[in-house]
């Protein structure tokens, strides 16, 4: 099961209170970085015909699409909410969690890059700085803070031996 050892369940109804659900940060930071591209065009650095940009993007999409679906899976399991504004149910450390805190977002992180590579976007790629920051201070930062606030020791225990991202 996707669950803490111990079984930590909690209790009430409070929430992380993050600036906005990930799900939506992603595709709006993706949809402001492809109208930049047209509204204000930049070269690409690596050439169009090789197919080069389609192998990295679609690798980094793909190997995205694999942290996403653990991450999700293991929520599942354990029967808590994977929205954010969702009180949680319990502390997920199984499977994928064992080696990142954050495997969704490592998702998100590797499918928007790899989107980026493929359409050949220096506006999307260059929007991965501001977006690593958001979702860093305005989400994970919360969460972690919440998290602690809900589970206590069993959460501190968690991040002492597990990084936030690999």
């Amino acid at each position: 099961m996707g669950s803490d050892p111990v079984g930590q369940h909690a209790n009430g109804s409070v929430t992380a209170g993050v600036i906005a659900r990930p799900i939506l940060i992603f595709p709006a930071a993706l949809l402001l970085g492809l109208t930049s591209d047209y509204l204000l065009p930049l070269p690409f650095a690596v050439p169009e015909g090789d197919g080069v940009p389609w192998i990295i993007g679609g690798s980094l999409i793909l190997i995205g699409l694999v942290f996403f679906a653990a991450g999700v899976r293991n929520f599942s399991r354990a029967a808590t909410p994977l929205p954010t504004n969702q009180p949680a149910r319990v502390l997920v450390t199984a499977s994928i969690y064992r080696w990142t805190r954050n495997p969704i977002y490592l998702g998100f992180f590797l499918v928007y890059g790899g989107l980026g590579v493929a359409t050949q976007s220096p506006w999307v790629l260059a929007l991965n700085l501001p977006l690593a920051i958001m979702v860093r201070y305005g989400v994970v930062a919360r969460e972690e803070a919440y998290l602690e606030r809900r589970f206590g020791d069993a959460y501190r225990d968690y991040t002492a031996r597990v990084p936030r991202w690999l």
